[in-house]
């Protein structure tokens, strides 16, 4: 299309830069989701000609991605088998013996396996074994879960394989020339990062940590049984004509009004307008005294088939793999398909719990629902929710876990020996996980993130443009006049400082593509060797802290540990500070400018 617009090799490099300058300013904004938003960018280079179009397939190539799915598929399988949850039954046990013990063994496991495997799944299967520890420990879960997520992170600058963000930094760099890191190359730095941010949670954590209330402790007392009391109101009721919301009796202590239901019509989103009309059905969630003492009254009649549903309130996380994640809450239609109400939403330090029908459903999210335990899980194993409150009690192919654990294995250790690259030994892994039956084939695909795909085949494409329309360029001769009269500490600090910036704000994967190049570029342009810039473009893309937004198990965390936005910046920038440059320092020392 490029002979529609003959853009000059400038304009080119402007028109670029200005489209990935657009592309942060929505990634902030998110009016859009971030795959989106790299979608309509890439596009847009496509459609302009700056990319060209055999560059674009060309992008498809990269073993990057395809590597990143197939580990997921491996780690399906070892969540599939139960053999992470065998690590919650240890730390159960160990939390009665030794709290202290049971909460840095726990970040100890998270950080090593998330050494060798993506660490998303890991915190997600995680998440409700720090919140059950948390209770044993009568703590609140706000001072484990920013822990956790911390120890994920870390734990993933060990190893190539640790984060999606190191397979995709090297899948750039392979594409720019480079020679392929190794498995456990960036190790010595990885554990210098592990090192640090340990310490710093020991001696820090129990100072700045907030000490937050979880969503469903604020609105459910799990010590008491609920049930959902259903009733109509008969001809001769003296609630007909009144307002539903001055009912003293729906206003008792133990009693709460969830729905008012008129025809076929649910009226749950203007209960401050309904006037009670005779064979309207009122939903009401209530103690069992109080359940007793509704039966006596004239006012309401019990519809018999669901006038004692006992109900509890679970606190479900919205994963990645979640099959409401992009739809209207309100189209789902939760409680005529399942007998489930959503009481709330909690979504960046805010519980929601009023026009909630409008809503469309993002990762990170969380949503307190009431219903019978039947009906959640019925609704959970459809919409796969995880669910915070508890460990799943999902029937686990605990006879296949050591065959899960050994494919993982297999394939960490001999890509670390050099025996085959790895994508090859991935796909071999996913092909033995399948064929032994660690995991059907309908889970396996479900475990693997499209959106995070979409957005990296994406974002390799904005980044080959950045490559292709002299962008990268452009920027490295501005920068390196500057640059040449650095010692190379303060080179890689400055490479390392933007890159966390940027992940703090964008998504890391998003950060790590466009920053790749520029770190080679700049290379280039200073006669030095690329490979510490692009490590420190590596270490600083997955070291996010500051923010519940640059990395996902931050985001993941976000909602049950209940925390506000506020809480991540006063946590996680000390860390930042600190840590760059210990970072910047370390680089050199093993891979000398």
């Amino acid at each position: 299309m490029d002979q529609f617009f003959n853009l000059t090799q400038t304009q080119s490099a402007l028109l670029t830069m200005c489209v990935v300058v657009g592309m942060f300013l929505m990634f902030l904004r998110e009016a859009y989701p971030t795959e989106v938003v790299a979608l309509i960018g890439v596009s847009v280079l496509l459609v302009s000609g700056v990319l060209p179009y055999e560059d674009a397939v060309a992008v498809l190539a990269n073993p990057a991605p395809w590597t990143i799915a197939a580990m997921f598929i491996i780690v399906g399988a070892l969540v599939r088998t139960g053999a992470l949850n065998a690590m919650t039954q240890v730390v159960e046990k160990q939390a009665k013996i030794s709290p202290a013990r049971a909460i840095g063994g726990s970040l100890l496991f998270v950080a090593i396996a998330s050494a060798i495997m993506n660490n998303t799944p890991l915190v997600v299967v995680m998440i409700p074994v720090f919140v059950q520890l948390s209770r044993t420990l009568g703590t609140s879960a706000s001072k484990l879960l920013i822990p956790l997520s911390y120890a994920a992170i870390v734990g993933g600058t060990m190893t190539l394989l640790g984060t999606s963000t190191n397979l995709l930094v090297d899948g750039v760099a392979r594409s720019s020339g480079m020679q392929p890191f190794g498995i456990i190359e960036i190790l010595p730095v990885g554990v210098i990062v592990v090192s640090w941010t340990f310490a710093y949670l020991y001696f820090v954590g129990p100072r700045l940590l907030p000490d937050r209330t979880s969503m469903a402790n604020m609105l459910s007392d799990r010590s008491k049984m609920r049930f959902f009391s259903e009733a109509v109101i008969p001809p001769d009721s003296n609630l007909i004509g009144r307002d539903v919301t001055g009912v003293q009796l729906f206003k008792r202590e133990g009693v709460r009004l969830i729905d008012v239901i008129r025809g076929d019509e649910s009226l749950r989103r203007k209960l401050k307008d309904v006037q009670l009309q005779v064979g309207d059905r009122v939903v009401l969630r209530t103690a069992m005294t109080e359940l007793l003492s509704l039966q006596a009254t004239k006012d309401l009649r019990r519809v018999d088939q669901v006038s004692a549903v006992e109900t509890t309130t679970v606190e479900v996380l919205i994963t990645p793999n979640c099959r409401m994640v992009g739809r209207r809450l309100g189209s789902m239609r939760l409680r005529r398909r399942y007998a489930v109400y959503t009481l709330a939403v909690h979504r960046r330090d805010t519980n929601l719990s009023q026009q909630m029908e409008d809503m469309v459903v993002r990762v990170g999210d969380t949503l307190l629902l009431e219903g019978a335990p039947a009906d959640i899980q019925r609704l959970a194993e459809d919409m796969n929710l995880g669910d915070v409150s508890k460990p799943s009690q999902r029937a686990y192919r605990r006879a296949h876990a050591p065959l899960a654990i050994g494919v993982l294995l297999a394939v960490v250790i001999l890509a670390a020996m050099g025996v085959a690259p790895i994508l090859l030994l991935a796909m071999l892994g996913v092909t033995a996980v399948l064929a032994t039956g660690c995991i059907d084939a309908e889970e396996a695909f479900a475990s693997i993130d499209g959106r995070l795909l979409a957005l990296i085949f994406a974002m390799l494409g904005v980044g080959s443009a950045l490559e292709s329309s002299g962008a990268v360029s452009l920027i490295a001769d501005t920068l390196s006049p500057v640059m040449l009269v650095l010692p190379p500490f303060f080179v890689v600090l400055a490479v390392y400082a933007l890159s966390s910036t940027l992940t703090e704000l964008v998504s890391n994967n998003a950060v790590a593509v466009v920053m790749t190049p520029i770190a080679i570029g700049l290379a280039s342009a200073l006669g030095v060797d690329p490979r510490p810039l692009v490590v420190a473009v590596m270490i600083a893309a997955s070291a996010s802290f500051a923010t519940p937004i640059g990395y996902q198990t931050n985001t993941l965390v976000y909602g049950p540990g209940g925390y506000k936005f506020a809480d991540f910046l006063k946590f996680g920038i000390p860390l930042n500070l600190t840590l760059a440059p210990i970072v910047s320092f370390a680089i050199p020392y093993f891979w000398p400018l």
